[in-house]
């Protein structure tokens, strides 16, 4: 048991670093678009600028999604499970089971892709040819949590009948 809730406290630190590294790195977008804002007004060049905000916000939306899912966020099918009634924890777990099936096949393949991409010495094509397997770890990383968070809320599933997921407003209401 107190592996458990060691095992609990460290994937619940890893959605919450993702949450915080997502979070950095719109700070980041924020600062690259002032910065060459005030390029553009002293009338100097920023080269890459607007592909490292593109990077950033590839970087911020996969580091979230594994904090997102935890939170509620997701679009879920919470209608069409809240109609199901008794049968609904078999929804929610054939639901939860093919999102954790294409979160893992998605993780794969951007761990593979970002592979390739180094093997090969791939550079992007804008200004600031940067190795373009360095923006796509931040994708494979940010694809391996949302796959481990899936994973875990189907595992929370099979073994209490509950996903975990903190603020979904159907559950609270179906609780009521």
């Amino acid at each position: 048991m107190a592996a458990a809730r060691a095992l609990r406290r460290i994937l619940d630190f890893l959605y919450l670093l993702g949450g915080i590294i997502a979070s950095v790195f719109l700070i980041a977008i924020l600062t690259i678009i002032v910065l060459q804002m005030l390029a553009r007004w002293t009338g100097t060049t920023f080269p890459g600028a607007t592909d490292y905000a593109g990077y950033c916000m590839a970087a911020a939306s996969f580091f979230a999604f594994a904090y997102a899912l935890n939170h509620g966020a997701h679009i879920r099918v919470s209608l069409v499970l809240s109609a199901m009634g008794r049968m609904r924890r078999w929804g929610e777990t054939f639901c939860f089971a093919m999102g954790t099936l294409i979160a893992t096949y998605f993780a794969w393949y951007a761990v593979k892709g970002t592979y390739v991409s180094w093997r090969w010495n791939e550079i992007s094509q804008g200004l600031d040819k940067t190795p373009i397997w360095i923006p796509q770890i931040s994708m494979a990383v940010g694809a391996i949590l949302l796959a481990i968070a899936f994973w875990d809320h189907l595992i929370q599933l099979f073994l209490t009948g509950n996903h975990r997921i903190k603020s979904d407003l159907v559950d609270q209401s179906h609780a009521e």
